[in-house]
Order: C-alpha cells, then structure tokens, then sequence
C-alpha cells in the first residue's frame, strides 16, 4: 500500500532491498491514499480492506492528510455535497483490524551526523548510544473518533451529570463547544502492557517506563498504571518506571540512554515515539509496525511531503520504510534477512560515504543533489550492494 506521495518513492527502495536480501515474495498493490479520497470519496477503498483481510500483512508508504474543510473542496465535483467526510486511511486499518499494538524501535546507528550529542560534566561532547521501544496503544484514546462539536441532546446531559462540567462549562454556550473522549479498555489496555513487558523480558531490557499522566488524568493513565502494577509481579527481570509524559519530554535530552521500553496511550506514545525518534536523525529513521491478532501493517512514521515527490530526483531518505520493512520480516520470523538488511544499513551509514539530505543537515530542495547529497535510490543502491556484498 505505497499510498501516495514520498510513499511510492521509498516503497520502490524498500522492495528492491528485500528483493536483494532474498526475500521471495508476491507483492499485490493496494489502493489507498488522496487520489482515491478526491476520485471515490474514500481513501480506503474497500477492496483494499479484503485483500488485507486474505493476504494478513502489508507495508504502508505513506498518505496526504488534510483538515475536513480543505478535503471536502478537493472531492471531484460530482461528489461535493454529498455527505462525503474524510478520515485517516491507517486510522481506519487500525480500528477495522484492531491493530491495537503499535511498536516504534528507536535505536542509534553510528556514525550518523544527526545523532543526539551533549555535553558532559567536564564539558566533554558526549553521544550516548540510545535504544528504546515505545509500545504505543494504536485503537483507543485520543484518536478513537468519538467526538462531538456543540454536544446537544442526550450528550450534552451525561456531560453535564459530571460536577466538573456543570462547575466550570455548563455556563458556555453549547455551539462553543468540542468535546474529545479519551477511552481506555482493562483489555486492550492489558494487551499493549503486556506487550510491552513480554518484549522487554525476552529482549533483555531492565525497565518498562510507563509514560502517561496519572496525577491529573485520573480514570485513565490511573487505570494504566494501575494494570501496570500488578502485571508487573510476571515479569521479575524487568523494572516497573513510571513517568509523565512531560517530564518525559524534558528528560529525552537529558538522560535518553536510560530508557529500555516504554509504553502508553495512543496520544501520548504518539509524542514520545517522534520525541525520541528526533535522537536517532528524526522521520527519516523511525518506523514502525500495527500489529493486531488477524493483521499487521508495517509503515515509516512520515509524512507523504508530496512537494519532494514531484522533484525529477527524488531526494527522501527511504531508510525508515526499508526498516519497516526489516519489521515486517521479523513478523513473519524471517529474522536472518531482517538481521542482514540492518546491518547493511549500519555499514552505509559509519562508513558515511552516502547519506541523503537530511543527513547532511540539508535543506530539503532539488538543489541538494549538486550539493553533494545521495539520492533515494543512491541510498538504496548502497544498502543492497552492502546486502549483497557476499553473494
């Protein structure tokens, strides 16, 4: 599902990486993204949904998203007034294959210019080595959708039964208001802990950090740490940390090193995962798996930035999608390709002789190529000659 975009562009590399490490596959393109929302009314279609459903596993370039007034005024006109809203097409895979378990690795590969770096006590620059995964709930929170703009009726009742509301916003005119839930479940809430402290006990991390706010928001960061409290007995090698996610944010600079596994809700592991992946050489780094019980979605965590897509060399770095694609050959216990394809990876970046863009620190530009920045398949082409060097 290369989507549109930069997704097309760093889904090509990513397949030729697989292709050149040995991965024998059928690939079948689902339609997803803009061109379907402006031309159908739906960035997800449904017949993207039922190959899914019979084929379990895909990997996810990336998608143009805009607020609900400037989507509605791109529908092609035969579809304008029709009661067409749009909604986020990986949003909408998450919730209908309940791909409640998001994991976002965010590890330093060295050599790379764009690394974090402090300076230590005696003024020394320090880089330290940084290896953490956020265990982020994908289906719940935040992001569930269940919202209201100017709550009427039965809504606005239940609102106003809560002392806090009747205190402080019943006095507010209704169409003044918007109203976000932020739900958690005991299970799914269970499943992403769990989760979370399966991977750091069999990985070999000392600590889950819990990174939530349970001292303000009550019912439901209370509830997860909580759950994390008692879960936490089963796994006696592994530390329970609790942090709130901003204090987190502060302390992402200070002492990143620390952390092992994190885990929270859909918002706040949201934050914390592009906060830590700003460490590694930000989005150009950072992938991520969607996993749920029937199905899993593998996708870089950038955006389609469709202006460098239209550039007659593209310039992105595709290494986040190439790693989500490393996941997604973990998933499906193909472990010794994965391993081959990271390391490639380590061997381009120390050795330092390729690197796009942004790792040149860079403004993104055609230009950039006269300037002395690789282009995404230049990146590409050193990744698979450094996979295929022993064969």
């Amino acid at each position: 599902m290369p989507g549109d975009g930069i997704g097309r562009v760093v889904m090509k590399e990513a397949i030729r990486v697989l292709e050149a490490a040995g991965f024998d596959a059928d690939y079948t393109e689902g339609d997803i993204g803009w061109d379907f929302w402006c031309k159908e009314g739906n960035a997800l279609p449904g017949r993207t949904i039922k190959l899914l459903e019979q084929h379990k596993v895909g990997l996810f370039g990336a998608i143009t998203s805009k607020p609900k007034q400037e989507a509605a005024a791109e529908l092609n006109p035969e579809l304008k007034g029709k009661g067409y809203v749009y909604s986020s097409p990986i949003v909408g895979l998450r919730q209908h294959f309940n791909l409640d378990t998001c994991i976002r690795p965010c590890h330093t590969y060295k050599g790379n210019p764009l690394n974090f770096i402090r300076r230590g006590a005696e003024g020394q620059i320090e880089e330290p080595a940084i290896d953490v995964v956020i265990f982020r709930q994908n289906t719940e929170g935040l992001y569930c959708g269940v919202e209201w703009s100017h709550p009427d009726g039965i809504v606005y009742e239940a609102l106003n039964s809560h002392p806090n509301f009747k205190k402080n916003f019943s006095h507010i005119p209704r169409e003044e208001i918007a109203v976000s839930t932020r739900i958690f479940t005991r299970k799914a809430t269970e499943r992403i802990l769990r989760a979370a402290f399966e991977h750091a006990s069999i990985n070999g991390y000392r600590s889950v950090t819990l990174c939530e706010k349970p001292n303000v928001i009550r019912e439901t960061s209370g509830m997860m740490y909580k759950m994390a409290k008692d879960l936490q007995p089963e796994y006696p090698g592994v530390e329970l940390w609790n942090t709130n996610i901003d204090a987190q944010m502060m302390w992402l600079t200070k002492n990143p090193e620390d952390y092992g596994v994190i885990v929270a809700g859909n918002m706040f592991g949201d934050i914390v995962s592009d906060g830590f992946a700003g460490l590694i050489g930000g989005l150009g780094f950072a992938c991520s798996a969607n996993i749920g019980e029937k199905a899993a979605v593998f996708e870089p965590t950038h955006g389609s930035a469709p202006k460098y897509a239209r550039y007659d060399i593209p310039i992105v770095n595709p290494i986040a999608m190439i790693e989500s694609a490393c996941m997604m050959l973990d998933h499906l216990n193909e472990k010794v390709l994965s391993a081959k394809i990271r390391a490639a990876i380590a061997m381009v970046i120390q050795e330092g002789k390729v690197r796009t863009y942004d790792m040149m620190k860079l403004k993104g530009g055609p230009d950039v190529i006269t300037q002395g920045a690789a282009s995404t398949k230049e990146m590409g082409d050193a990744i698979i000659k450094k996979v295929t060097r022993d064969g």
